[in-house]
């Protein structure tokens, strides 16, 4: 049986147990706790090693060429507005309203006077100060994720510098990575019992409204993806001043493969074969773009981030200062970046960018029983966002074969 009918069925099962037990149902939170204190475990390790395996990994690609300088712009620049878009989605929709998780904070034993603190906005010299580490291990300790990422980019950036002597340095750093991609995997496989626990809790105390936020959370991912959608056919329009309806129509069997396996990676080949053959893309760029793309550019979870981040805020019944939007734009930034090619690795980084604001993680193993249907969407958006850059890239180079493009080819 697949992990995400398991989930499913955890769901279910979640919910019955807490229509019947009530108040009773409090105990079967524990098996909830347990998940989260395991994601919590690999928070840390995961920014350290994957960030570090990822920016050694590029040594000698041609990552600084022309082309691959405007891939990565482009696609830091569509992340940035999906996460906009997610913000806007959830401040919009308000999925979280309604509903009251703020008993989570005080029986997970999180203390309130310090989310308060948390979330106090701090001046911008206090910001960028803030970012550098003075002591990285204490800020490994502490769970300061910015300083983590800014110490892990620096330590790539030297390795990088130093060339073959830290070869050793960097197979370590791989095999490293390896591990806590695999040490996720385990922690995942436990999910359905996380989300029985928590959602026969939520239920049992909270009643069925629960499962109206979730419904809520679902059609705001929905609606901030289709806007999303629009605005890769925009970009199209703007920057490769070409129509996007045959993009749209030829990308419709590569979005289908994504959708069916959830899995960006799985859809590459079908992507790059697509681009290529009936849309007139370069072998060149759609080689080096899309692989790139599927490394770094993951606009659907993006999004997601942003709208889960609001959702919890308000169902904890905690505001948001401008500060904190600040910094969510930012780590759901980067949180896209890093999920990208670890499995569940949205689930693991949403626990960086919500206490990057000073709001609790406990409450994630509540949307898993939604998250399947939720990374089928996130990962249509993904590759077709890979996709669009890849061809806009390609047609600034004059790469672009128009006639292929506008061709009725099936």
């Amino acid at each position: 049986m697949k992990l995400w009918q398991q989930v499913l069925i955890g769901l279910i099962l979640g919910i019955i147990s807490g229509i019947v037990l009530g108040d009773k149902a409090t105990g079967l939170k524990i098996f909830g706790t347990i998940f989260i204190s395991l994601v919590k475990m690999v928070i840390v390790p995961l920014i350290f090693f994957a960030l570090l395996s990822g920016i050694t990994s590029m040594q000698g690609q041609g990552n600084l060429t022309r082309v691959g300088l405007k891939g990565f712009v482009s696609y830091i620049l569509t992340a940035i507005f999906a996460v906009l878009i997610g913000l806007a989605a959830g401040t919009i929709f308000q999925p979280g309203a309604g509903i009251d998780l703020h008993s989570m904070l005080e029986t997970s034993g999180v203390n309130t006077q310090v989310v308060a603190t948390a979330t106090s906005a701090p001046t911008a010299t206090e910001f960028f100060l803030a970012l550098i580490p003075t002591n990285p291990i204490n800020a490994m300790a502490n769970d300061h994720f910015l300083q983590i990422i800014i110490f892990s980019i620096f330590t790539g950036i030297t390795i990088n510098i130093i060339g073959k002597k830290a070869e050793p340095l960097k197979e370590f750093i791989s095999s490293a990575s390896q591990v806590t991609f695999k040490m996720i995997e385990i922690i995942i496989k436990l999910a359905p019992l996380g989300v029985f626990g928590f959602i026969a809790w939520v239920v049992g105390t909270q009643g069925l409204d629960i499962l109206k936020a979730l419904a809520k959370l679902v059609f705001a991912l929905l609606a901030a993806c289709s806007v999303q959608y629009i605005v890769f056919g925009l970009l199209i329009l703007v920057f490769a001043r070409i129509s996007p309806i045959p993009f749209y129509k030829k990308i419709l069997f590569t979005q289908s493969i994504a959708f069916a396996t959830s899995s960006s990676k799985a859809t590459l080949s079908t992507a790059m074969t697509q681009l290529q053959e009936r849309m007139g893309v370069s072998k060149t760029n759609s080689n080096f773009l899309m692989p790139l793309g599927v490394c770094i550019n993951m606009d659907g979870t993006a999004i997601y981030l942003g709208i889960c981040a609001l959702f919890f805020s308000q169902a904890y019944g905690i505001d948001l200062t401008t500060a904190n939007y600040l910094m969510l734009i930012l780590t759901c930034t980067l949180g896209s970046i890093g999920a990208a090619g670890i499995p569940s690795g949205s689930i693991i980084f949403m626990g960086m960018v919500l206490s990057s604001v000073g709001l609790p993680i406990e409450g994630i193993g509540i949307i898993l029983g939604v998250d399947r249907i939720l990374d089928m969407v996130r990962t249509t958006i993904n590759i077709t966002g890979d996709s669009a850059i890849t061809l806009i890239v390609d047609k600034s180079e004059g790469m672009l074969d128009d006639k292929i493009y506008n061709s009725k080819k099936k």
